[in-house]
């Protein structure tokens, strides 16, 4: 069971210790409500491009070297991540090194130094970062599945940007986003895994306090109504990548409707056994990579559908995994594979927070984008408990209608609903 405590900083910031027993390993997150659904238009690509700024050092890890030297010291591992929904950055460690492991991260994320010559240096890497995402077919499909989903709004946007944006930031305006999204009453830091090493004399509370007091950011745009698209990327291949997108009538708010949108999703699509992974795959051959997923915004829930898959078959497969969802819609799951889909899903929640790492995103999650309490037990009980009932309610709440992306050698006419 994991025991959660949670301090107020005077920065605004709610620092959690979330103990879990039986691990040698601490990680130690902090995050914010940032990511790009906050940025403004031309803004887009800034929140993932300050995310890389803020390695390059602070105010006793002066440079990259030092902040990198030091994780190597700590026999750390520290990266970071940007997603529409929060940007957060993390460092994972031996619990006896948790305390130096916060000075790390909280020195170079709490007061970067935004250096203007590192700034021109890395904004180079991120444009050879855009640069490869758009020679991966897989990748363009994923910004264009967003597109079709979601059009001009936030949630449509590319996380990395466009190159022309990342050409024009400047060192100013990467402050003020920083200064306007990055607000304690829109964040929190976790220290999460073995805290017998981790003082209870206030020296935490000290070194995540090195983040400014700001004031509370405006909220983001809610997310729009749904508008199907179909959207084409024409480029001379033998493979496909082609992408569906639903909206479940599912209350992102209630974790059991989450939590049974889950194991719909496990059933669907998540696992060897699911329905499109045996027809789509097994039975009919038409795809090397076929499976689905849900996602739960903040406002919003998505269900999509993915394949990779030689171009000739790529008009099959649409039109069977559109049948298989129609079919679940109007005949619901059969009452084996809800038990096999809820037992697969939890099992996969129990494995992945053996690593404290997991449970920490999973916290951070919990708490910046659906504003609930940390209860990593409450997670995989939620799905443990997720009845047939619960399932097959998604399952008929399914949107008939669905935005749909494609990369290959198509037209979007190939595609229609």
């Amino acid at each position: 069971m994991a025991s959660v405590a949670t301090t107020a900083l005077q920065n605004g910031l709610p620092l959690h210790r979330v103990g879990l027993e039986g691990t040698r390993a601490v990680t130690v997150l902090v995050g914010f409500d940032a990511g790009a659904r906050t940025e403004r238009p031309d803004e887009n690509g800034m929140a993932h491009f300050l995310e890389h700024l803020v390695f390059k050092g602070g105010e006793r890890y002066a440079t990259y070297r030092d902040v990198n030297e030091t994780a190597e010291r700590l026999g750390a591992q520290l990266n970071a991540y940007t997603s529409h929904d929060l940007v957060a950055f993390h460092v994972t460690v031996r619990a006896e090194s948790a305390l130096e492991a916060a000075d790390l991260l909280t020195d170079f994320v709490g007061r970067p130094r935004l250096d203007a010559e590192e700034l021109d240096r890395e904004r180079g890497v991120v444009i050879q970062e855009i640069a490869r995402a758009n020679d991966q077919p897989s990748t363009v499909a994923e910004h264009l599945i967003d597109r079709a989903a979601f059009g001009e709004h936030p949630l449509g946007r590319s996380v990395l940007g466009p190159e022309e944006h990342l050409r024009t930031f400047t060192r100013d305006a990467i402050v003020a986003f920083r200064q306007r999204r990055w607000a304690g009453a829109r964040g929190g830091a976790f220290v999460v895994g073995n805290l017998d090493a981790v003082p209870a004399d206030g020296a935490l509370d000290e070194l995540f306090e090195r983040f400014p007091a700001l004031p509370p950011p405006e909220t983001y745009d809610p997310a729009p109504p749904l508008r199907p698209r179909t959207l084409v990327e024409e480029r001379d291949s033998n493979q496909s990548h082609l992408r569906l997108s639903y909206r479940p009538t599912v209350d992102v708010h209630d974790r059991r409707q989450r939590a049974a949108l889950t194991v719909y999703a496990t059933l669907l699509g998540g696992s060897m056994g699911s329905r499109l992974f045996d027809e789509i795959r097994e039975q009919r051959g038409l795809a090397y990579q076929v499976y689905a997923f849900d996602h739960a915004f903040a406002d919003t829930p998505i269900l999509q559908l993915s394949a990779g898959l030689d171009s000739s078959k790529s008009v099959e497969a649409f039109g069977r995994m559109g049948e298989i969802v129609d079919e679940l819609r109007r005949e619901g799951p059969r009452p084996e594979e809800v038990e096999r889909a809820r037992a697969y899903a939890a099992g996969r929640m129990v494995l992945a927070f053996e690593n404290t790492n997991a449970v920490a995103r999973h916290a951070a999650s919990q708490r910046i984008v659906h504003d609930e309490p940390i209860d990593p037990d409450g997670a995989i009980a939620a799905l443990d408990a997720t009845t047939f009932d619960e399932v097959a309610e998604v399952a008929r709440g399914v949107s008939v209608e669905r935005s749909v992306a494609v990369v290959g050698p198509h037209a979007p006419e190939e595609f229609a609903s």
